[in-house]
């Protein structure tokens, strides 16, 4: 990068772009090999139902638990982010999330203790959200609180690289395991290998942080004056609509994916009887043009802004659930990719911008806790129950009702999006 495009505080440039990207990527990993897990195995192995469906839906509401910690884990993590530097909070994030990932590797299955199984399962679930819940907001501030002027979109889209980088890993190391083992090797021991995998990209994610200095924004902020005692009462009583609005924002973003992952995963394999190969192998391809539309969004919400894109994003949501139907269930396994791809690549213009527009919202005292309230709370209404509704839809309705489902998504981040003004957000800088 030139002189233009040097980091504003004292940690290089290629410092801070890798430690949001690899955290991030680790974090995801953590969370989306639980996603492939519950699509694939966790029905028969931790909820017994002599219906494979029902099965499916409680495993499925398993990921949803989460969502409800992820909230938890950004007033928590904010409150300390806000309080004692963004550095050491995302620090302990990261030992939170890969330490319940790790764990899950060593349950036993409903066969083996009955009722305790699913328990302890949600139970580490709830671990993995509530570091989640602190990981996304500093890994954010991390990267745009060191962007130069006219850069914050394209630093801050590096922690949202980590969501497709964090899916290759996890979805191509499900992909060998199906090809190097039979299925009954799989089920009995193979699927907890992703999860032991965990640990030494955990080890990579710290290696990197630790070797970070606090950012510029936080740094003057408490020199300024205090830190506030209560961050969280203090953004609901001060920023209570950035809060609501930022939230309705980033609905729409998680119910593409989890409908374009968890639920395409888990229907293309009961439903219309792909393998799980397959399956898998087309996902894989298809998260590529998420992180190109990623890019491209961060390169156009620097040149306009990430509100603009954003709001771009929702319209053309809305198209991709009107072909939910028609291209989903067109029994062709090739249109089945190619519609996965279109979905992903439009994720890329409604969450790539999330990593600039929300920490654009809040002033640096409470900005830790106020992205990452927003993001989690859109995370909530916009994913922790999108896979288990979508099949709820597709059982009764077919799949037209779950592109319905799909475009309010849309619309009610649009909503939040327009509601909030230009003028209303608060200006990124130091104080």
């Amino acid at each position: 990068m030139n002189q233009a495009t040097k980091p504003a505080g004292g940690n290089s440039n290629r410092r801070v772009l890798t430690a949001s990207l690899v955290g991030t990527a680790v974090e995801f990993y953590d969370f989306y090999i639980y996603a492939t897990a519950a699509s694939l195995v966790f029905g028969s192995l931790f909820f017994p139902s002599k219906s494979a469906s029902l099965q499916q839906m409680a495993a499925f509401a398993s990921l949803g638990v989460a969502f409800l910690a992820r909230p938890i884990g950004a007033a928590v993590f904010g409150h300390f982010g806000d309080r004692i530097g963004r550095k050491s909070t995302l620090v302990a994030s990261l030992l939170l999330m890969g330490g319940s990932t790790l764990a899950i590797a060593f349950l036993p299955t409903y066969a083996m203790a009955g009722w305790l199984a699913p328990a302890l399962l949600c139970l580490l679930r709830f671990g993995q959200g509530f570091g989640l819940g602190g990981e996304w907001g500093g890994a954010a501030l991390l990267a745009v609180e060191n962007a130069p002027p006219g850069w914050r979109a394209r630093f801050g889209m590096f922690p949202q690289l980590g969501a497709p980088v964090g899916f290759i890993a996890a979805n191509g190391l499900f992909l060998a395991l199906g090809v190097l083992l039979t299925p009954e090797q799989f089920m009995a021991w193979g699927w907890r290998l992703p999860f032991l995998g965990s640990a030494a990209l955990v080890g990579v994610g710290l290696w990197v942080r630790l070797k970070l200095t606090e950012t510029p924004a936080f740094a003057a902020a408490i020199a300024h004056e205090p830190p506030p005692a209560v961050p969280l009462g203090e953004l609901l009583r001060d920023h209570w609509r950035a809060t609501v609005c930022g939230t309705l924002a980033a609905i729409c973003c998680f119910a593409v994916y989890y409908l374009m992952t968890a639920f395409a995963l888990g229907y293309g394999v009961t439903t219309l009887g792909y393998s799980r190969t397959a399956m898998l192998s087309v996902q894989l391809v298809a998260i590529l043009f998420m992180a190109l539309g990623i890019v491209a969004a961060g390169y156009w919400a620097d040149a306009t802004s990430p509100r603009r894109v954003l709001m771009a994003g929702c319209g053309m949501t809305v198209g991709v659930g009107v072909l939910l139907p028609v291209m989903m269930g067109a029994g062709s396994l090739p249109l089945i990719g190619l519609f996965l791809a279109l979905g992903l690549l439009v994720m890329g213009f409604v969450y790539g911008p999330l990593g600039a527009f929300l920490p654009d919202l809040f002033p640096a005292r409470v900005r830790y806790t106020g992205a990452s309230a927003a993001f989690n709370l859109g995370g909530i209404l916009g994913g922790g129950l999108a896979p288990m509704i979508a099949q709820a839809l597709a059982e009764r309705g077919g799949l037209a009702p779950v592109g319905v489902y799909l475009a309010v998504a849309a619309a009610l981040s649009f909503g939040g999006l327009w509601a909030l003004k230009p003028k209303a957000a608060v200006e990124l800088v130091a104080l």
